[in-house]
């Protein structure tokens, strides 16, 4: 058993959609879809203990990482600090499972779903290792349950981003970039790796030599949250013509 806990690993390499990769995939995918059922099933009551459980369960999670990594002798504040999107998301989500705050759902959504589903289809340094080992376990319950989150407060709670959303979250994400970039700068980390590519395979081995890549990175995002957008976009063009042949109403 503590082989699954060890910082080396010597058992079978990860394989990069195989076997338990698309397992893992499958039960994001099934838990997703399935609040498509509980929405009209759980009471107020039911779905507020399931954001406590979300809370809890992501809170608990992503401090494990840390105590691992301190137990290792791995920590440190060039890799460790909660700094990288996804990081940054999976705190303030717990924060906004408990008060429903919409501010942070818009980030959650976009950037939550964006950058979590590029992380459990490449999972980057945690590759190092294998099912079950605690690191990439951790990795797909964090991004896998900000995945959940996003996904259960559009379709259960009712949130639902909107072309402001879009805006807000996409010039909000590139001025948190700047103090990052000096951050990085002043104490030699790579967050958001806008300083350069990561050590480990990641999607952007396909893009241009730094710092081009930025630019690309810009647009893929822009992209990306276009695409999660869509749905609203065409739900609200049906609706506008409905909404345009209704009669006024009485002031």
């Amino acid at each position: 058993m503590r082989q699954y806990f060890d910082l080396v690993y010597n058992g079978p390499t990860f394989e990069l959609f195989g076997r338990a990769h698309l397992l893992a995939l499958a039960i994001i995918t099934l838990c997703c879809f399935s609040y498509l059922y509980f929405r009209n099933v759980w009471s107020e009551k039911e779905r507020r203990t399931i954001r406590w459980i979300f809370a809890i369960a992501i809170i608990v999670n992503e401090s494990a990482l840390h105590i691992w990594s301190a137990y290792w002798g791995i920590w440190n504040i060039q890799t460790m600090l909660p700094l990288h999107m996804c990081a940054v998301l999976i705190w303030l989500s717990s924060y906004m499972l408990i008060t429903k705050n919409y501010s942070i759902y818009e980030f959650v959504y976009f950037m939550g779903l964006g950058g979590a589903m590029q992380a459990v289809l490449t999972p980057a340094d945690a590759a190092a290792y294998n099912f079950p080992h605690f690191r990439i376990m951790q990795t797909f319950i964090a991004h896998g349950l900000l995945i959940n989150i996003a996904i259960y407060m559009t379709v259960v709670e009712g949130f639902r981003p909107t072309l402001q959303s879009f805006k807000r979250v996409f010039i909000w994400t590139n001025i948190y970039m700047i103090p990052v970039f000096f951050l990085n700068l002043a104490i030699g980390s790579n967050y958001l790796f806008v300083a350069g590519k990561p050590d480990f395979p990641t999607l952007l081995d396909m893009l241009a030599p730094w710092p081009w890549y930025i630019f690309e990175i810009e647009a893929i995002a822009f992209s990306i949250f276009f695409i999660l957008y869509i749905p609203f976009l065409i739900k609200d063009w049906k609706q506008s013509p409905q909404a345009d042949r209704q009669p006024a109403q009485p002031q």
